[in-house]
């Protein structure tokens, strides 16, 4: 029989069971899993709560640190406060002993005042007179290595007028080196030969003349005119006695010290020009590297080309001033051996030869050396020196010296004598010979630099 009311009702009652048991698991299954995150989230509010603490237990530390920090600090504030107080007090007594007015504490030192400026009068005045000064100095250190400079110059001048015989040995195979050595050699070998040429004759003729000076001063008192003048103020007699004092040439040369001082001074100079000038020889093309280096990059180019171009100028004067004393020398060896003159022949050769390197004056020096060498022979000897010495130069300053020298340096006349002159008067000697190459080498700059950028503009 059917209860009423579940007329309709297809389920069974077992599948209902399952269903509200499997609806049962369900819920114990999320509820399991809900008990797993309580239990989680419990495992974490423990881990943070330790974290806590010990957050806390730093921040303690931190502010127990902090506590004495404040203390420290408050005692350097003391310390400083007492500091203060201990310095004005000193002022204090200081500003009483000095009697100086106490200043605002706001003034302090003072308010700087504005620079000065460079265009005023004391600065421009300041430093105008420090460069005065700084340029005298300058020049006065010059003017004491005055000697020193010329050595320099001396030595520089023979090692680049020797460059290009060590060039032509060089480019027969030999290295810089060993060209350098031979040529060297051969300089030392020819200023020994110069010196044992020179020396005897000179020592020589000194002899001579002072032997034949009574002589020649008994001619000169036959002349009627000359005798009156002897018989009033008797010269003859008192140039007699001068010449006959055995102590004549130790008086010409101030003594015995003088002599040696002039000797030992002579040699000192001409072994350091020896050694200045293997170190220049050698070393020429590093010189010429370094000196270049100064130049900018962009026009090191250029300069390098002028550069080299003044120093094969100065070595082609040097070397075609070589050639022609050496044609002098050689002449006049000839010329010495036909007259007569064979003994005195190669050492006036030499003389004549070193004389020549002297600009415009050389030559005339050399003739008249000879010229009086031969009057000590005989009068015509003399007479024939001279003639033959001014024909000679005649010929070799319109013939010989332009040939040779037209190739080694472009440099008109008027230019050659000015500098010369110019030369001479600031330097002597050493000036004139270093007169022509600079003039060659200031006239190739201003034809390349200023005449083209005068042309250009």
């Amino acid at each position: 029989m059917t209860p009423p009311g579940d007329e309709t009702s297809t389920a069974e009652p077992g599948e209902e069971i399952a269903e509200a048991a499997e609806e049962a698991k369900t819920a114990a299954a999320k509820a399991q899993a809900a008990a797993d995150k309580s239990e989680d989230a419990a495992e974490q509010a423990g881990e943070s709560a330790e974290e806590a603490d010990d957050s806390a237990d730093e921040a303690k530390t931190a502010a127990h640190k902090a506590d004495d920090s404040a203390d420290e600090a408050e005692e350097s504030a003391d310390d400083a406060k007492a500091a203060v107080h201990k310095a004005a007090a000193d002022e204090d007594n200081i500003a009483d002993e000095l009697l100086i007015e106490e200043r605002h504490p706001d003034v302090g030192m003072g308010v700087p005042g504005a620079p000065l400026r460079r265009s005023s009068p004391f600065m421009f005045g300041f430093f105008a007179a420090l460069g005065v000064l700084v340029a005298w100095g300058l020049w006065n250190a010059l003017g004491q290595a005055r000697s020193v400079l010329i050595l320099l110059l001396v030595s520089m001048f023979i090692a680049v007028g020797l460059n290009p015989l060590v060039e032509w040995f060089m480019r027969r195979g030999m290295k810089r080196g060993l060209s350098v050595g031979v040529v060297f050699l051969l300089m030392i070998l020819a200023v020994a030969g110069v010196g044992f040429a020179i020396v005897p004759v000179v020592s020589d003729q000194i002899n001579s003349l002072i032997k034949n000076a009574p002589d020649w001063l008994d001619l000169l008192q036959k002349s009627k005119s000359l005798k009156e003048l002897d018989n009033r103020y008797h010269y003859i007699q008192k140039a007699q006695e001068y010449i006959q004092d055995p102590a004549l040439a130790q008086r010409a040369f101030g003594g015995i010290l003088g002599v040696g001082k002039v000797v030992a001074g002579a040699l000192f100079n001409t072994f350091t020009i020896l050694i200045l000038t293997l170190y220049f020889l050698a070393s020429l093309p590093s010189v010429k590297r370094a000196a270049y280096s100064l130049v900018p990059r962009t026009r090191r180019t250029r300069v390098s080309i002028l550069g080299d171009e003044v120093l094969t100028r100065v070595g082609g004067y040097v070397s075609g001033q070589f050639m022609v004393a050496l044609c002098a020398g050689v002449l006049m060896f000839i010329f010495l051996e036909i007259i007569g003159l064979r003994e005195y022949a190669v050492a006036l050769a030499i003389v004549v030869m070193f004389c020549d390197f002297i600009p415009m004056v050389g030559g005339l020096i050399g003739v008249v050396v000879v010229a009086l060498i031969g009057f000590t022979s005989g009068l015509w000897t003399g007479v024939a020196c001279l003639i033959y010495g001014i024909i000679y130069q005649q010929i070799e300053n319109y013939v010989v010296a332009p040939r040779i020298m037209r190739r080694a340096v472009d440099i008109p006349g008027a230019v050659t004598v000015i500098a010369a002159l110019l030369g001479g008067a600031l330097l002597g000697v050493v000036g004139a010979l270093l007169a022509i190459p600079s003039a060659a080498a200031i006239l190739l700059i201003i034809r390349e630099v200023w005449v083209r950028k005068a042309d250009a503009s």
